[in-house]
């Protein structure tokens, strides 16, 4: 018989706790759990009533008050009466020491206190109050309470372990609880933090790309085209200087667009020649030229499903540019020595510091492949117009130096006054070689204004730093006053009629007085020339063209393809000039 109450008593306890384990697992909301778990006790243990009891802050500000959180059995009046005091009646006693308090009948406790008046004592019933503590990592969260009446073989200790592992389970249940609300309101604080800090923030700064600094309104438009243009699959054209991150732009593009998961592949269309171009792009098949031993894929090919980002496409040959449109209007190609179309899916990025309109004018660059690859525009703007990304990109420069190379140099204001003044024709690319070279040969832990090697006039890149220059050769203001000086046989030719400036620049240190005294008008060989059917057919007159390779062919002509005086006559060095002939391939007349 006792085995049988025994095993009903344990099938009991078990479908008690897994009860209540379902019902605390099913949702976080603890008002309705905790009522829910009490209900369940209430039914299986066949309880009179229940109650849990939580400390809570009392709106004068007492810390230690305990009020009834859940109950079942108690009316409303009867919850809200229910308080106690830390250390007050068996409730705050239980709370305070966290020790487990059974009282056998209420009617004969003296520490009983009964707040709700509905735990009291009844008239010929003998009522028990059995009260667990709700702990968790040694703290104490506020206890269970639970009333029977005693009757017959009931045992109360029964009833305290069962209670005991119930209390576990919902203290358990109320930390997890207390953590999630707790980081929730962390996210909820931080949500609105950030969200201010954006209503703040000025329109300017709200684009940005993870591998491109850039904080002025120029770059903002620019941030604010690329997001516009990457999930498309548009062609974009990159078009600015040479060192303004055209590379960083196109990457930005491809890692915002649908194919950053895909492959980004780059090809430097002016460091190859168009048949190394064409086995680059296309690839090739075994034994296709000298050489090719086996078949190779090219970057068209490998950029399947991806990018594909051709540098200085301005550069490349005419010749060239016909294979390029068919690949660009096709989808497909041939490789070099093949017969067999390939199709590639490519969204392709080009860039160039070329002017492309200009060469489509002059016949150097088909029209048609202009219009292909000009669907998106977007323009990069040199370093001088946008000096307010100085600061940052010198900050991100020294940042990385100092990572690399161990050392924690910082700049002063002084050194960031003198390199935000700095003509940078180099742009981007020249400011990082100038942090690096700089903090490398600085002593000490501060780079000063008398750090860079501008101020002992040794800047590397000096006869780049022209104020008003738009190209190699182009003068140094806007037009050039042409002046009219005779010829010793009587003629007249033009000459520039203006001295260097009198404030010497950067890129002033390559005239002097002396140089300027020696006008053009002794040009050596051409003093002889007496009889006009000796020289050369001109191709321009007197006046000084627009385009930078018609300025060389004019100025050789005037000073009789004398690179030093035609050199003079533009203002440029002589070096300058050399490789402004070799970059349009201008071929120097001996006369």
């Amino acid at each position: 018989m006792i085995s049988r109450i025994a095993q009903e008593r344990s099938h009991l306890e078990l479908s008690t706790i897994y009860e209540v384990c379902r019902i605390l697992g099913d949702s976080l909301d603890i008002q309705r759990t905790f009522r829910a778990a009490l209900n369940t006790l209430a039914a299986q243990l066949g309880l009179t009533r229940a109650m849990i009891v939580l400390a809570d802050a009392d709106p004068e500000g007492d810390e230690g008050r305990l009020t009834v959180h859940s109950a079942v059995g108690l009316s409303r009046e009867q919850v809200e009466r229910g308080h106690w005091t830390e250390g007050e009646g068996v409730i705050g006693r239980v709370y305070e020491s966290g020790l487990p308090v059974v009282v056998t009948n209420v009617q004969d406790s003296a520490e009983f206190i009964d707040r709700t008046g509905a735990f009291g004592p009844q008239e010929g019933k003998r009522l028990a109050f059995i009260v667990m503590p709700l702990r968790t990592d040694q703290i104490t969260l506020g206890v269970l309470a639970a009333q029977r009446e005693v009757e017959g073989m009931a045992r109360l200790s029964d009833d305290q372990r069962l209670l005991t592992m119930v209390a576990t389970l919902l203290a358990q249940s109320l930390a997890l609880h207390r953590s999630v609300a707790a980081e929730h309101a962390r996210l909820q604080l931080e949500t609105t933090r950030l969200q201010k800090a954006l209503s703040q923030e000025a329109p300017r700064r709200r684009y940005s790309l993870d591998n491109v600094v850039g904080h002025s309104k120029t770059m903002q438009r620019v941030f604010a085209e690329v997001h516009q243009a990457a999930p498309s699959r548009s062609t974009v054209l990159l078009r600015g200087e040479s060192g303004t991150g055209k590379e960083e732009i196109a990457r930005a593009i491809h890692y915002l667009s649908p194919r950053k998961e895909a492959p980004f592949i780059k090809v430097n269309c002016a460091a190859l020649t168009e048949s190394l171009l064409e086995s680059e792009l296309f690839g090739h098949e075994k034994g296709a030229f000298t050489g090719a031993v086996g078949e190779r894929k090219g970057r068209f090919e490998l950029a399947h499903g991806g990018t594909l980002f051709l540098d200085e496409v301005g550069d490349i040959s005419p010749g060239f540019q016909a294979k390029l449109l068919r690949v660009l209007q096709e989808r497909e190609f041939e490789r070099v020595g093949g017969s067999r179309p390939v199709k590639v899916d490519v969204r392709l990025i080009c860039a160039t510091n070329r002017d492309l309109e200009r060469m489509v004018q002059r016949g150097e660059y088909r029209a048609d492949l202009y219009y292909r690859i000009n669907v998106v525009s977007i323009f990069l703007p040199p370093l001088r117009e946008r000096r307010d990304d100085i600061p940052p990109l010198v900050a991100h420069f020294l940042d990385r130096y100092n990572k690399e190379n161990h050392r924690q140099l910082k700049v002063t204001p002084e050194a960031m006054q003198v390199l935000s003044n700095c003509y940078w024709p180099g742009n981007v690319r020249e400011l990082q070689n100038c942090i690096e070279r700089t903090a490398t040969m600085v002593h000490g832990e501060a780079i000063r204004d008398l750090a860079f090697p501008c101020k002992s006039n040794r800047c590397l890149t000096q006869t780049l730093h022209h104020m008003e220059k738009e190209d190699a050769v182009a003068p140094v203001s806007s037009t050039i006053t042409v002046n009219k000086v005779q010829r010793p046989d009587g003629s007249s030719i033009p000459v520039d009629g203006r001295r260097a400036p009198a404030a010497a620049g950067p890129g002033d240190a390559f005239f002097d007085d002396e140089d300027d005294e020696d006008t053009v008008v002794r040009i050596g060989p051409t003093e002889r020339l007496t009889d006009a059917s000796v020289l050369p057919p001109r191709q321009f007159g007197a006046e000084p063209p627009q385009g930078e390779r018609e300025r060389l062919i004019w100025a050789m002509e005037q000073c009789g393809w004398v690179q030093a005086k035609a050199a003079r006559l533009l203002k440029v060095t002589p070096r300058q000039l050399g490789y402004a002939l070799q970059k349009h391939r201008i071929e120097v007349r001996k006369l």
